[in-house]
C-alpha cells in the first residue's frame, strides 16, 4: 500500500483547524443561543412544524433530522471500521494541538511530555514560553467555541472593545483554564480515554481484523538493534509502534512512526520496517514474544 505523505496530512489538519475557527463566522455551522436554533450554511435550521400536524410533521422530522443523522453516523462507522481513527490523525483540531505542544515541549525541554525524561536542563524561561503558548492556544479555542453559541461578529467586537458581558468572560476564563491544563498535562490522556468520539472509533476499528493499521515487518526485526526507538519517539500518542494491534488501540493513523522508520532506513534498499497494511500479520500467540525482544535490542 502506498505510504502516506506527511505534507498532505499537514494540509488537511491545518485546513480543518482553520475551518473549525471560521465556521461560525461564515455561518457554516453554529448554534445561535439568542435565536434558539442552529445555523447551517447561512440558513436557520428550523423544522417548520408550526403549521404542520399529524403524519406530515412526522415525515418532516424523519427527512430533516433522523435521516441525515443516520447517514452521518453510518458514514462515520464505516470509515472507523475500515481506517480506524483517521479523523483524529488527519483532521481533529485537538490532535493538531497535541502535536504542536509536543513539538514545542521537545524543543524547549528535550521531551514531548512532562512525564518523560528530558535531554535538556529545565529553565524558568522554557517553562514560561511553554505556558504562554498553551494559554494563547487555549484562549483561541475558548473564543472559537463561544463563537458557536453567540453571534461571532458581535462577540469579537465586544471582546475588542471590552464590552463583553460577565457570563461570556466567565466562560472564556473557565474554558481557557481547562484547555491550558489539558494541553500541558493531559492532552494524550484525553485523546486516549476522554474523547468519546476517539474511543468509539477505536472500538469499531478493533472489530475489523482487516482494518488499516501500521504493520511491522517482524522478519527484519534485527535491524532495530541499531535504532534508538525512533518510531516510538515519533508517535504523538506515545504508543509502541512495532507492537500488535491491541497494544495500539488508540492509534490515530498519523503515520509519524512510518516517517521516522523511513528516515532511519533511508539507505536500506528494502526500505522501512513499518508500513500501512490491511490487518495485523502477527496475530498468532507468538506475536507478544517477538516485540519484547525487539525493544530489548533497541535499548543497546
Amino acid at each position: 500500500m502506498k505510504q502516506p505523505n506527511q505534507r498532505l496530512r499537514t494540509l488537511t489538519r491545518s485546513a480543518f483547524f482553520a475551518l473549525f475557527l471560521v465556521a461560525p463566522v461564515l455561518d457554516i455551522f453554529r448554534y445561535d443561543l439568542t435565536a434558539g436554533h442552529f445555523v447551517i450554511f447561512t440558513y436557520p435550521l428550523s423544522l417548520g412544524l408550526e403549521s404542520i400536524q399529524g403524519n406530515d410533521a412526522a415525515l418532516q422530522i424523519l427527512l430533516r433530522v433522523l435521516l441525515p443523522a443516520v447517514i452521518l453516523i453510518a458514514a462515520g462507522i464505516w470509515i472507523a471500521y475500515r481506517f480506524g481513527r483517521l479523523y483524529c490523525g488527519w483532521l481533529c483540531p485537538h490532535f493538531s494541538v497535541v502535536e504542536l505542544i509536543n513539538g514545542r515541549m521537545e524543543k524547549l525541554l528535550g521531551r514531548p511530555t512532562i512525564w518523560e525524561a528530558g535531554s535538556k536542563p529545565h529553565s524558568v524561561s522554557s517553562w514560561l514560553i511553554l505556558v504562554i503558548v498553551a494559554v494563547l492556544i487555549a484562549f483561541t479555542w475558548a473564543v472559537g467555541l463561544l463563537g458557536y453559541l453567540l453571534p461571532p461578529l458581535e462577540l469579537y467586537q465586544d471582546l475588542l472593545t471590552g464590552e463583553l458581558g460577565f457570563t461570556s468572560w466567565l466562560f472564556l476564563g473557565v474554558a481557557t483554564a481547562l484547555f491550558t491544563i489539558d494541553f500541558l498535562f493531559a492532552r494524550h490522556l484525553f485523546c486516549k480515554f476522554g474523547c468519546a468520539l476517539g474511543v468509539f472509533q477505536s472500538l469499531v476499528w478493533m472489530m475489523n481484523p482487516k482494518a488499516l493499521m501500521v504493520s511491522f515487518d517482524a522478519g527484519r526485526a534485527a535491524l532495530c538493534k541499531d535504532c534508538d526507538k525512533a518510531c516510538d519517539k515519533a508517535c504523538p500518542m506515545r504508543l509502541p509502534a512495532r507492537s500488535i494491534k491491541r497494544k495500539k488501540f488508540t492509534c490515530t493513523q498519523c503515520s509519524e512512526c512510518i516517517q521516522a522508520c523511513n528516515q532511519v532506513q533511508k539507505d536500506n534498499p528494502d526500505g522501512s520496517l513499518l508500513h500501512w497494511g490491511n490487518g495485523d500479520p502477527r496475530r498468532s500467540s507468538d506475536a507478544d514474544k517477538i516485540i519484547p525482544s525487539v525493544d530489548i535490542g533497541a535499548q543497546k
